[in-house]
């Protein structure tokens, strides 16, 4: 399948051609500024066409009209001439149900895909998007949200009016996901109808014909209604995370993908940030990793010979994990000092986690001739006020 996308080179564009891309029989056939060459034969070979381009910051208001609205019915028209006319999907905005320049020319673009629909019996699936935020986003142009992920991710200033205010969004992957169903939708039905449906598309015509009558456009799936103050101070604490080491709460679907998209807006020089390395005689200590509902992540690297440990937790507790050199985990009960002492032996050779439980005083020793380095785990974060650790030799 022939899949033309316009507008290819932009925000939503590249996404999706990238999607596209990878699923096989899928042959994608990009167009954008440029390529005014080809898109006669992108018309007139393609299968599908993903409608993406569009003017939405134009010098002259004027080219709204000229790059949503009469482009679109140029394309129409091109594919209208075929013998079997593909299905269009039109990428169009909230905006549509606007008073302005900007919202009348997706409007009457809209008019213009359903228009096609109609005289040609080819599938029409139209789009309204809400504020789209994700990977390549372009600042100071697709978004408020792209520019506050770009100036803050390099310390620069952003300015919010009415941080009480609130804007809908859509995530970029769950767009692509909508769009690329449209067209399995459409292939799966032309699988499914045989020879003669995929000469006239009339089963699928009739799927979309009777949505489109209850309902003129369609809508991405999750969208995120939230306060500009509350978006830009979420921002500010990804932006805080080499400082504190705290990462986001991944349960919160909208937390996770603006966690994303800052991540992928962040200049190259600053993929990486250091920690602080806690060593002394014995080898080191590195917390790597805080999270307000996990607990925190750290690097243990002990030298041969070395004990540590020697403490036990009311409630904390922990888990060891060697990945590097030889060493044994040692328990016995915190109340009883003539226990019995149980011995876990690790090693790097043979990963497995150990489970340190509350009550247990608890050390790990390094038996071996090199270093012994340890992922330990713990469901809190160390709070110097409230440690839970007490020492106690095993």
């Amino acid at each position: 399948m022939k899949v033309l996308v316009t507008g290819a080179k932009g925000f939503v564009g590249r996404n999706l051609c990238l999607t596209l891309e990878q699923m096989p029989d899928v042959e994608v056939l990009k167009y954008d500024l440029g390529d005014e060459a080809k898109l006669d034969d992108y018309a007139a070979e393609c299968d599908f066409v993903m409608h993406l381009a569009g003017v939405n910051r134009p010098k002259d208001p004027a080219e709204f009209k000229t790059g949503n609205t009469v482009f679109t019915e140029d394309i129409l028209e091109k594919l209208a001439a075929r013998p079997n006319p593909p299905p269009v999907l039109l990428s169009s905005s909230i905006q549509a149900a606007l008073d302005n320049d900007y919202g009348k020319s997706k409007a009457a673009a809209e008019n213009a895909v359903r228009a096609y629909g109609e005289k040609t019996g080819a599938p029409v699936f139209i789009y309204r998007l809400a504020n789209v935020f994700g990977k390549w986003c372009r600042p100071n142009y697709n978004s408020a949200v792209a520019t506050w992920v770009y100036n803050i991710a390099r310390d620069l200033p952003i300015m919010v009016r009415d941080p009480a205010a609130t804007v809908t969004l859509v995530y970029i992957d769950d767009v692509v996901r909508c769009f690329v169903g449209c067209l399995k939708i459409f292939n799966a039905e032309k699988q499914r109808g045989g020879e003669a449906e995929k000469e006239d598309n009339s089963a699928t015509l009739r799927l979309c014909v009777s949505a489109l009558k209850n309902k003129p456009f369609f809508s991405v799936e999750p969208s995120y209604t939230r306060a500009l103050g509350g978006i830009v101070a979420l921002i500010k604490s990804f932006h805080d995370e080499p400082q504190n080491l705290m990462v986001p709460d991944q349960r919160d679907g909208f937390t996770k993908k603006l966690y994303s998209t800052y991540l992928a807006a962040l200049p190259e020089d600053k993929f990486s940030y250091p920690l602080t390395m806690h060593c002394d005689n014995r080898g080191s200590f590195t917390e790597a990793l805080h999270s307000a509902e996990r607990g925190q992540v750290s690097v243990n690297v002990s030298k041969p010979g070395v004990a540590k440990g020697q403490h036990w937790h009311h409630t904390k507790h922990e888990k060891f994990l060697v990945v590097s050199g030889k060493g044994e985990i040692n328990f016995r009960m915190a109340d009883d000092p003539n226990g019995s002492v149980i011995t876990y032996k690790v090693s790097g050779e043979k990963l497995e986690v150990v489970r340190i439980p509350p009550g247990y005083t608890h050390n790990i020793v390094n038996i071996g001739d090199t270093d012994m380095v340890t992922l330990m785990w713990a469901n809190e974060v160390f709070d110097p006020a409230n440690p839970d650790t007490f020492r106690l030799e095993v």
